[in-house]
């Protein structure tokens, strides 16, 4: 009963949801949509919410007291999190508060260090990606050197072609790998999809059956 009742309602709303997906009908366009799906959505992201915060807080929480591998921070978890919930209600979240202070002043700096170390990453798996070791990777690393001196001015002094062939690359074989790539995850979708409307697929209970 504890999993049958999950199994269910997973499955009824699944189809309910391709109902509306392939069904032009009104009662499913207007009335599910707007008279049902938006205002439950609305109603269901406060408690949602506050289930995340439960959540990270348990698992924060058992991280510390099990002295788990890099327990330290998640102190910084309730330090961060306390303290950016009081200045939003102590302070207000309008501009010049202490709350609209902290996000420009903290949090868009932090997340701008994340994104330069992010290039530095890329960087680094691409030249482990881009090692011509074999005839594949070859060709791999030739193409990326035409598309990446294409995007910078040197690229056209070196050759007025390299913009068109650059062009060419991403429009043909690049276009043509990415919609392979689009379709098999397509098909991977419906067949998980499938899998889980018919209740074959259970991983999301929390158990391996």
């Amino acid at each position: 009963m504890k999993k049958t009742i999950p199994m269910m309602i997973v499955m009824i709303g699944g189809l309910i949801w391709l109902f509306w997906a392939f069904s032009p009908h009104y009662i499913m366009q207007e009335d599910f949509l707007y008279k049902f799906y938006i205002p439950w959505s609305w109603a269901m992201i406060p408690p949602a919410t506050i289930l995340g915060i439960i959540s990270l807080s348990m698992m924060h929480k058992a991280k510390i007291q099990r002295r788990a591998h890099k327990w330290q921070y998640s102190f910084f978890f309730f330090a961060g999190f306390i303290t950016i919930t009081l200045a939003g209600f102590l302070g207000g979240t309008q501009k010049g508060g202490l709350y609209m202070w902290m996000f420009e002043n903290m949090q868009m700096p932090m997340s701008a260090t994340m994104f330069a170390l992010l290039a530095f990453y890329m960087a680094s798996a691409a030249y482990k990606a881009f090692r011509a070791r074999s005839p594949e990777a070859t060709v791999l690393l030739l193409a990326a050197i035409i598309v990446m001196l294409a995007q910078v001015p040197i690229g056209t002094r070196i050759s007025k072609y390299l913009p068109d062939i650059s062009q060419w690359i991403l429009d043909v074989p690049n276009l043509a790998s990415k919609r392979g790539i689009m379709l098999g995850v397509g098909l991977g979708s419906i067949a998980t999809s499938l899998k889980i409307l018919l209740g074959i697929e259970r991983s999301y209970l929390g158990g391996g059956d």
